[in-house]
């Protein structure tokens, strides 16, 4: 969808359909006077009719009947705030595109109209746009290809394209095909999303400039004493991967970044077996991989002047004959050891080691992503993913920027105290701590891995997936984490 910036008036643009949005009990603007007048009053009194009050999520589409260039109206409100955020700039772009699409229109023009941050809302106009395209039909046999809206106007009079309305267009264009290569990973049946799949994926989308993947086999792995990934493979018939890929800018970087990723392709809990009902959105397990495979395939086209390496380890958890065991004890590449008391708390075994092997990098900032606790989503619906670090200033960088893009976070606390729930009769410590606090206890057994390095840990498990359709999304695989994390990426 290309998108373009007009200095024009909304009678006079020509579109298939034109978004008009609206303050709440703003309708006596200049705007809808002039719209109105065109079409004889009829508009005034369809606004009357429908109640229609500028409330946000409210619209009102109108047939302009030829007495428009515009062959329909659509008005949508913003609602009663004074300060319009992104996200609802981000969602009203949304929404038209959704609009248009089932219109029928190819063309969609949307007033520009707010009153500060420009650039902002112009970015996340077209963000929301584009992100409302997306569709996971491939398996579907009466699949219909989605119609296409060939191209979004941003007008107002007197406006122009300036360099910074052009690059936050043009850096939504770049981020949004990673966020849908996250969905689409997360989407596949597991049967096709194996760990060797995912490191075929890795090495297609991040092959380009300054940007290199590897994948490690079973031997490699063993090589490398990643002992988690290992252990949790056991009970699976398919070889497990670890997948390692590699950003250097042209010139010399400002900060070096590990990004890591749960990559648990279907999760069955092991010998510790899920019940049913709760294996059924089981692919899911990988989103954290996906997301990080997904944003490290953008940096080439950012140019960020910061080197990133991202850790995907990847197996399923299937109760096999050989699988791991409650009682097994996992020593690990820094020399801490975990005893196995729940195989179905296998993330945070593959984490440990991923996180062992970035932190022997000494990067600046470690960031994994992980859909790695119920309790996480207990404490903050499936909306909300948690966030635990070591560095405040870190934690509150990742905040602001899950913020900007609409991806919500919420601070939870790595509470010392804790660490007596994870202490183990025979090893360092164990891999599930008591009926309370999971989430928490978790991010402390992965916090042994991380030495000292600034680190930050986003529990994902509600937001990675998304239950049913919504704005910005279909029912399915979210994206989440891929657009926080190239804001924080792209602001060092």
């Amino acid at each position: 969808m290309q998108i373009n910036f007009r200095d024009t008036h909304a009678e006079r643009i020509k579109s298939d359909l034109l978004v008009i949005p609206i303050r709440e009990n703003n309708l006596d603007e200049s705007l809808i006077r002039a719209l109105d007048r065109r079409v004889k009053g009829d508009l005034r009194a369809r606004i009357q009719k429908s109640k229609f009050t500028g409330a946000e999520g409210n619209t009102l589409t109108y047939p302009t009947a030829g007495m428009l260039p515009a062959a329909q109206l659509f008005l949508i409100g913003l609602g009663g705030n004074a300060n319009i955020g992104t996200d609802t700039w981000r969602k009203m772009g949304a929404r038209a595109r959704k609009e248009a699409a089932a219109a029928g229109a190819e063309e969609l023009a949307l007033y520009f109209s707010p009153d500060k941050d420009a650039e902002k809302a112009a970015g996340a106009i077209a963000e929301g746009a584009l992100l409302a395209a997306y569709q996971f039909s491939k398996y579907r046999s009466t699949s219909k290809p989605p119609a296409d809206v060939k191209s979004l106007t941003l007008f107002k009079p007197g406006l122009k394209p300036t360099a910074g309305l052009q690059r936050s267009v043009t850096t939504a264009q770049t981020i949004v095909p990673g966020v849908f290569l996250a969905r689409d990973l997360v989407n596949e049946p597991p049967s096709v999303a194996t760990a060797r799949f995912l490191g075929e994926q890795a090495v297609k989308y991040c092959s380009d400039r300054g940007l290199s993947a590897e994948v490690w086999d079973k031997k490699k792995i063993a090589a490398m004493k990643l002992a988690g990934l290992l252990a949790v493979n056991r009970g699976s018939q398919e070889e497990p991967r670890f997948i390692k890929i590699h950003y250097r800018p042209s010139g010399r970087p400002k900060k070096k970044i590990a990004l890591i990723g749960k990559g648990i392709t279907f999760d069955s809990g092991g010998l510790s077996l899920k019940p049913s009902k709760s294996m059924e959105t089981m692919k899911l397990d990988m989103a954290g991989g996906a997301a990080v495979i997904a944003a490290m395939s953008c940096l080439p086209k950012l140019g960020l002047d910061i080197e990133v390496t991202g850790y995907v380890p990847t197996t399923d958890n299937l109760p096999g004959h050989n699988a791991q065991k409650p009682g097994d004890v996992i020593r690990y590449l820094n020399g801490k050891t975990i005893e196995v008391l729940n195989t179905d708390a296998e993330g945070r075994l593959i984490l440990a080691d991923a996180l062992a092997l970035a932190a022997k990098q000494k990067p600046d900032y470690m960031i994994n992503l992980a859909t790695l606790t119920g309790a996480c989503m207990v404490a903050l619906g499936p909306q909300v993913g948690g966030l635990f670090s070591n560095n405040q200033p870190l934690a509150d960088a990742l905040l602001r920027c899950a913020g900007e893009t609409g991806e919500k976070l919420w601070q939870l606390p790595l509470v010392k105290e804790y660490k007596e729930m994870i202490k183990s009769s025979v090893a360092d410590m164990k891999n599930i701590g008591g009926s309370h606090g999971g989430a928490i206890t978790a991010a402390l057994i992965l916090q042994e891995f991380v030495g000292e390095v600034p680190w930050a840990h986003l529990d994902i498990a509600g937001p990675a997936f998304a239950e049913s359709d919504n704005a910005l999304c279909p029912k399915g695989g979210t994206g989440f984490g891929v657009r926080t994390l190239l804001r924080f990426l792209s602001g060092l």
